[in-house]
């Protein structure tokens, strides 16, 4: 690891705080993806189903 001197708190800090908002960032992707696949999925089967009557 370099050396940082005394920014070293600031510099870690701010490595800390990008990598948790990518890994927020992430996870809301992830979340509304499942949801979007599942309303997109009830969708589908709504068409299917009306589509047969």
């Amino acid at each position: 690891m370099p050396e940082l001197g005394k920014y070293a708190v600031e510099v870690l800090s701010s490595y800390a705080v990008s990598i948790a908002l990518l890994a927020v960032l992430v996870g809301l992707s992830l979340w509304r993806s499942r949801r979007v696949r599942a309303q997109l999925e009830e969708v589908e089967e709504r068409v299917r189903r009306d589509g047969q009557d």
